[in-house]
């Protein structure tokens, strides 16, 4: 475990999503006092009052764990603030972020994805939101389904900062016996490798749902890893980091779980179920990869990037063209060197 210094005082954590839950949850069970922020008071009240989150039932939240709708009281004094909200609601979260936070605290985001119509990573948009935290600005990224997480199954993540500093306490907050935290500086590639597998996860489940077996599966996320690089070196990232958790890590555990909410996406999908059932299916959680793949064309178009597997995946998602056309598709494509 670490030995660096953690942030002297509270950590607030803004989402009670099962990701966000999950990473308040472990920080309090190493005794640091969590302040879980809700979106109302009826929120905080039920979660309070169960001592429990409904998708993490049998998870007891620890003693220094507190779920409140106080957002002003619980961010003026924080050390450190994570954010851990769908990535269609980040911006609207900063901003109320913004409006109560105090002394300049470690900033730690840990949600995945692309805004729509801007085509901004997610930092980019903190750092719109929240100009006082770019120095102390961190992203979250790794193959991290929570419900292992939790339980505390061996799992590895990376937080990348362009500062060092920052980074270090980052990791510090985290790391624990289970849960191994590693750092780097390349913010571009850590959010991209996170955003852009949610759209291969997709994929993946079509494949799976459709039984094409692990050949088609393999040769999928290798071709999807690839589209992944080119976009993210066309943005200026480290194609090394998507040999690492935030790269091919994320990308094996999101395109292999059945805890993957966009993998169970794309089997409903495969096995018949529109978008809005496939969506309805996963009872109010999030799959980021049905908003990050328009985005993330968008982005692709910009930069002067092929992306067939994101392409067609935005077809099958918003315009109709069945699974088992888009694979014909994607294997009718003229062939040529790897």
């Amino acid at each position: 475990m670490t030995t660096e210094a953690q942030p002297q005082g509270p950590v607030a954590v803004v989402g009670t999503t099962t990701w966000g839950t999950t990473l308040a949850i472990i920080m309090a069970r190493r005794g640091i006092a969590v302040r879980l922020l809700a979106r109302t008071a009826d929120e905080a009240t039920r979660l309070s009052e169960a001592r429990e989150a409904p998708r993490l039932p049998g998870i007891p939240f620890p003693d220094s764990l507190t779920v409140t709708d106080d957002w002003r009281n619980s961010l003026d004094d924080a050390a450190a603030v994570l954010l851990v909200v769908p990535s269609h609601t980040l911006r609207e979260n900063a901003q109320r972020v913004r409006a109560h936070m105090g002394r300049d605290p470690l900033v730690v985001c840990a949600s995945k994805g692309i805004e729509r119509g801007s085509g901004k990573r997610m930092s980019t948009l903190l750092t719109e939101e929240l100009p006082e935290a770019t120095d102390r600005l961190c992203v979250l990224s790794g193959p991290n389904l929570a419900h292992e997480v939790i339980r505390d199954m061996p799992t590895s993540t990376v937080i990348a900062s362009s500062n060092d500093d920052a980074a270090r306490q980052a990791q510090a907050l985290l790391n624990s016996r289970t849960f191994r935290v590693y750092t780097n500086r390349d913010v571009v590639g850590t959010e991209l490798g996170g955003a852009l597998k949610n759209i291969i996860a997709i994929g993946a489940g079509v494949i799976e749902g459709m039984g094409l077996g692990d050949n088609a599966k393999a040769g999928f996320l290798t071709r999807g890893l690839a589209e992944m690089v080119r976009l993210g070196v066309a943005a200026g990232a480290n194609p090394l980091t998507f040999a690492g958790n935030a790269g091919l890590g994320d990308l094996l555990a999101t395109c292999a779980s059945t805890l993957s909410r966009n993998h169970r996406v794309g089997m409903a999908l495969a096995m018949g179920s529109t978008l809005e059932q496939a969506i309805d299916s996963l009872g109010g959680e999030v799959a980021e990869g049905v908003t990050t793949a328009p985005a993330a064309l968008d982005m692709a178009k910009a930069f002067g990037v092929d992306m067939p597997i994101a392409e067609l995946t935005c077809r099958v998602l918003f315009d109709g063209l069945s699974p088992r056309d888009a694979l014909a598709e994607l294997m009718a494509r003229t062939p040529r060197s790897e």
